[in-house]
């Protein structure tokens, strides 16, 4: 497991507080700008990888579910490593989730996420 220095969500590099944002928006066009051409998403036990599977995870993830996304916490390991804790509520089973995303960013892009409890 990573280790991160607890920082203010605030600190979170723009590119990832924009994809966020975008993501809870469920604005895939916005969304889709904060990662590397041949960029990696691993979510539920599946990695996308580069732009068409990382926009086809982006176009379904939780779709099927009504939720908020609140972001609780965050974390910054090294100038590339950063992890967003973000507390979804919804009518997905159980309701109420924490999820990680672990960012690493390469030229101010997002080059891996990997989301997890």
């Amino acid at each position: 497991m990573d280790t991160y220095t607890t920082v203010a969500p605030d600190q979170l590099p723009a590119v990832v507080l924009d994809f966020l944002t975008a993501h809870a928006a469920r604005e895939v066009g916005e969304a889709i700008g904060a990662f590397t051409a041949d960029a990696t998403v691993t979510d539920e036990g599946r990695t996308y990888r580069g732009t068409s599977e990382v926009l086809e995870f982006l176009g379904s993830a939780g779709s099927q579910f009504t939720y908020t996304t609140t972001l609780v916490g965050a974390g910054r390991a090294d100038g590339a490593r950063w992890v967003a804790v973000n507390r979804l509520e919804g009518d997905f089973p159980g309701r109420v989730a924490e999820l990680r995303y672990r960012f690493r960013l390469v030229d101010d892009l997002v080059d891996e996420l990997v989301i997890a409890p």
